[in-house]
């Protein structure tokens, strides 16, 4: 007898899901290993920065308010008393009528408050003393950047959660942080099911197909800052499956099966889950692609049982699995990104499920233009190379007229062919 399974709405499955997930267990890292982890505490500046007056441009330090009357008919004249160079002390201040070569980067000496860049003042030697002329007035702070200018002491520079890329980075080596707190990076199992699987290295026989599911999810797993762990191809054999399983979950935080998750004769997972005592939060969503994609906890694991089919397998994984493997990597923002667009075509649809089909969008100006890519099955795979958004179809929805706005959600590759230069 085959089990009937009510699907829930999709909001609702992503309602279950962001309830129940948790961040995970802060570890201290070198900063040379933080980029791309999440940081696990606020960065706050220590000191300022600059933490002292400093020169930007290669040039004389001067008193601003000697250059007033300046002008080409009425020059001002400098002496020049001494030079310093980035990372030196100045050891003597600017008097009336004095200038101190400086170069960029160099702390300001006292009495100064401006620099005459070096295309602006004209040297000239006489008696053997090297004096700079300059014509025309200099304000006060021209070519100078304050302490603090840049950033005030205690300022929050970056909250937890934010992901370190090249910037951050820049800011925790700037502020002294050798060590670096960050969120730990979850080890996530991946099973692929199904006899009719062959490692992607055999070669093609009758009725048999490559394994192709794992690989794309271990490059989602791995794009969100997680750690992949290819635990092969399980067969048609329930008691295997259910050892190897179990097995499985006491060495990963969190499974990704795909394959078996529906209801036909080799579909073990829901029998699985029965028998390992699971908590299921949902079997089944009202949505296409991905209808049968399965949600569960264990102990402190969960299972994620996503669809066989390519499509449906890759919008289970970015829908559900996403938001709660970027919460335990300690992330703020763990669904895709939203907008609308403007769809190129006209859209005719039958179905009572909500529906994510596989699109591109380009940004044209200040508008975001969308329209399908490849064929809208599940099964299908070529459109995944084309893809960089879902398109979002509400249920129940029997046409969308060319040039309607609709919702999309951004894909990580979303930056390929964002443009149509």
């Amino acid at each position: 007898m085959i089990e009937e399974r009510k699907p829930i709405d999709v909001d609702e499955a992503i309602h279950k899901i962001v309830q129940s997930a948790k961040q995970g267990e802060v570890e201290t890292v070198p900063l040379s290993d933080a980029v791309g982890r999440y940081l696990a505490e606020d960065i706050v500046a220590d000191h300022p920065v600059p933490h002292f007056d400093r020169s930007s441009f290669d040039g004389f330090a001067i008193k601003s308010e000697e250059t007033v009357n300046a002008s080409f008919e009425n020059p001002v004249y400098f002496k020049v008393v001494d030079r310093i160079g980035a990372g030196d002390t100045p050891n003597r201040k600017v008097n009336e009528s004095e200038a101190i070569r400086i170069m960029t980067g160099a702390q300001m000496p006292k009495g100064a408050d401006s620099v005459v860049a070096l295309e602006i003042a004209i040297e000239e030697i006489k008696d053997g003393e090297t004096w700079i002329k300059v014509n025309r007035p200099i304000e006060k702070n021209t070519n100078v950047a304050r302490r603090g200018e840049d950033i005030a002491a205690d300022a929050v520079l970056a909250k937890r959660g934010r992901r370190i890329s090249a910037g951050e980075m820049s800011i925790l080596a700037t502020f002294g942080y050798a060590q670096v707190k960050v969120y730990k990076q979850p080890v996530i199992g991946v099973f692929v099911t199904g006899t009719e699987l062959l490692p992607v290295d055999s070669p093609l026989v009758s009725g048999k197909i490559r394994n192709s599911n794992s690989y794309m999810l271990l490059g989602q797993i791995k794009s969100l800052g997680a750690i992949p762990k290819y635990l092969g191809i399980l067969p048609d054999e329930y008691e295997l499956c259910y050892k190897s399983v179990l097995t499985a979950l006491e060495e990963v935080d969190y499974l990704v099966t795909t394959g078996g998750a529906s209801v036909g004769d080799f579909d073990f997972v829901q029998d699985i889950l029965k028998e390992l005592n699971a908590k299921v939060l949902f079997n089944k969503v009202a949505m296409r692609p991905g209808s049968v994609t399965t949600v569960a906890t264990w102990k402190d694991k969960w299972i994620f049982g996503l669809s066989g089919n390519p499509a449906a397998c890759y919008v289970g994984f970015e829908l559900f699995a996403r938001p709660v493997l970027k919460t335990a990597l300690g992330a703020t923002k763990v669904h895709l990104s939203r907008s609308s667009a403007i769809i190129e075509h006209d859209i005719t649809m039958g179905n009572p499920f909500a529906r994510f089909t596989r699109a591109k969008a380009e940004v044209r100006g200040h508008q975001v233009y969308v329209s399908s890519v490849g064929r809208d099955k599940s099964d299908i795979i070529s459109a995944l190379i084309e893809a960089n958004v879902l398109l979002y179809i509400p249920a129940r929805t029997k046409k969308i007229n060319e040039c309607e706005h609709v919702t999309i959600l951004w894909l990580e590759r979303f930056e390929e062919g964002l443009v149509n230069e």
